[in-house]
């Protein structure tokens, strides 16, 4: 965290995570979409968390006591986790940016799935200063936050909205690397972040448990989950608008975060209510060269770990779908490798006058190699909307996206076909399901 100062633009496939779909018999017209349950979040191992500390610590220790911005430390601690990340499924961008004459990187993970329109993302700052390791500030939020997104691809999460996660650089000189990131985000992009979460400081050894006072909602969720597990919290002023968050306030994205304290000093009352040592700071070893693997509360650790699960599995739930009537195609086509295109159907009946400006075709396509698929929305009289052209950079794999079509030059009734098209060898796939949103 930096409390001394106030406060490769991401690429189309990484906003977007292309689509495709195939042939089957006619849905049934659905109830318009009700918003689902959250589901709940799975317990975040604390063991798993600390073994990222300890490989932090064990890269600053071989590179000079440090991970700092420009050094050698920062972007083997970048390397570090977008390897996990990479294994894990995601699909990773490094964002290079300048700052006092070095080259620093922000990582950037996005999880497939879920509705692009409206993106949640979690952050945590990975650059410590210069005269230490940084485990507390900031390898605790660093950490939970790449341990709460293998969370999500060990359970496969599917969550409604899309999730996003960032490890952001030279936050210490300025939240220089998130202000990087936010200002190069196009206006339309800004605009389908959903919310932000930082996780900063996490694990301090004298801890206080401190909640962001911004978005209402994110604000809330922190607090319902600690009530539920019996711990106080008080509103987080120490370093309030001096992390990352405030890149997105700024810009007007819902904010909100953890903390459990720097450089203040613990209160008799604070102590009687979390325990602790008064008189004493959160964390005496605040930007100091004894921010080590030693310096870290194990129970606030683990329990601000698990709060970083329960808000993304809590927040990223429910419908993202305008209220509107569903007809969906849920058989399963195969997509032929390098073959004809293959189409799915749904039969849209008991309409008047046309189809909608803003008509959703929500598309969920299995595939292993998604840059070898065309996909189109075929109208009822033989009109093709385009939704996704091939690309021999668009490795990964599925396509599981939301597309808006301005169709209303259409009658709303007929026969409305999703027309996938594989067009290289050696990868194969299947439409799973699509749908049509009025």
């Amino acid at each position: 965290m930096n409390l001394s100062v106030p406060g490769r633009t991401l690429s189309a496939a990484v906003f977007a995570l292309a689509g495709l779909l195939a042939a089957g018999a006619p849905a049934a017209t659905a109830a318009p979409g009700a918003p689902a349950a959250a589901l709940a979040a799975p317990d975040i191992p604390l063991a798993n968390v600390k073994a990222h500390l300890t490989q932090f610590q064990s890269i600053a220790t071989a590179n000079g006591g440090n991970r700092a911005h420009g050094r050698p430390g920062y972007k083997a601690s970048i390397d570090h986790v977008k390897a996990k990340l990479d294994a894990a499924g995601f699909i990773t961008t490094v964002q290079q940016f300048t700052s006092s004459g070095a080259t620093g990187y922000n990582l950037i993970a996005d999880w497939p799935g879920g509705d692009t329109g409206q993106t949640l993302m979690a952050g945590a700052h990975l650059d410590s200063v210069s005269s230490g390791a940084g485990i507390n500030d900031n390898g605790s939020g660093s950490a939970a936050v790449l341990e709460t997104a293998l969370a999500v691809s060990r359970a496969q999460f599917q969550p409604a909205k899309h999730l996003r996660f960032a490890w952001w650089g030279a936050e210490e000189l300025g939240l220089v690397g998130s202000k990087y990131y936010v200002n190069n985000l196009p206006s339309a992009e800004r605009a389908k972040v959903a919310g932000y979460l930082n996780f900063d400081m996490i694990g301090s050894p004298n801890p206080g448990y401190f909640v962001y006072d911004d978005d209402p909602v994110i604000e809330q969720t922190f607090k319902d989950y600690f009530a539920g597990i019996g711990v106080p919290t008080e509103i987080e002023t120490e370093g309030d608008g001096r992390s990352d968050h405030a890149s997105f306030k700024n810009v007007g994205i819902p904010v909100g975060g953890l903390f459990t304290g720097a450089s203040r000093t613990k209160t008799a009352a604070q102590a009687q209510k979390w325990g602790g040592t008064s008189g004493q700071a959160f964390d005496r070893c605040y930007h100091s060269s004894c921010d080590t693997t030693s310096n870290i509360s194990d129970t606030a650790l683990d329990r601000n770990s698990d709060a970083v699960a329960h808000a993304i599995w809590t927040l990223s739930a429910g419908s993202t779908v305008p209220p509107g009537d569903v007809y969906e195609n849920a058989a399963d086509v195969a997509v032929p490798d390098a073959g004809a295109a293959v189409t799915s159907t749904v039969t849209v009946s008991g309409r008047t006058g046309s189809a909608p400006a803003t008509l959703k075709a929500g598309v969920d396509v299995k595939h292993t190699y998604r840059g070898d698929l065309v996909i189109d929305l075929v109208a009822p009289d033989g009109t093709a909307y385009r939704l996704k052209n091939s690309s021999s950079s668009d490795s990964a794999d599925n396509v599981i996206t939301t597309y808006t079509v301005n169709a209303s030059a259409e009658a709303a009734n007929g026969d409305w076909k999703l027309r996938v098209q594989d067009v290289a060898r050696y990868d194969t796939g299947y439409i799973d399901s699509w749908r049509l949103t009025f």
